[in-house]
């Protein structure tokens, strides 16, 4: 079973959001460790650039497993602060540790989000 830390907020994309997202707020962003173990192994990932606007639930990138590939949603409206530039030669960190060295973008939240799930309720989709 996927570890899903009560600390974190998820969306039912299957992406975790780390930090209180408040407007003004920079928030950190990366996929679940239920979507890792289901995609695989991550071969590539698209993520937006620094100054990207992304809207929640919309698709802001593209993840490529050995699998399938599989878009990436942003669970916040905002702008784009940083990327995690690893993954460009090292994409299998968010297989390896989805919740740390796994993130993915960090965004400066514009508007307060609506849908996203504490860990009980993350936990009961994946079921």
């Amino acid at each position: 079973m996927a570890n899903i830390p009560d600390e974190l907020l998820y969306s039912a994309e299957h992406e975790w959001v780390a930090g209180e997202p408040t407007v003004g707020a920079v928030v950190t962003v990366g996929i679940t460790e239920h979507a890792a173990e289901a995609l695989g192994d991550i071969v590539y990932v698209e993520a937006p650039q620094v100054g990207d606007t992304v809207t929640a639930g919309e698709v802001c990138g593209e993840l490529e497993s050995t699998k399938a590939v599989s878009e990436l949603y942003s669970p916040v409206t905002g702008t784009v602060m940083d990327i995690n530039g690893e993954l460009d030669s090292a994409p299998g960190a968010i297989n390896a540790d989805a919740y740390g060295d796994g993130w993915i973008f960090k965004v400066e939240v514009t508007a307060k989000p609506k849908d996203l799930l504490g860990s009980e309720a993350y936990a009961a989709i994946t079921d």
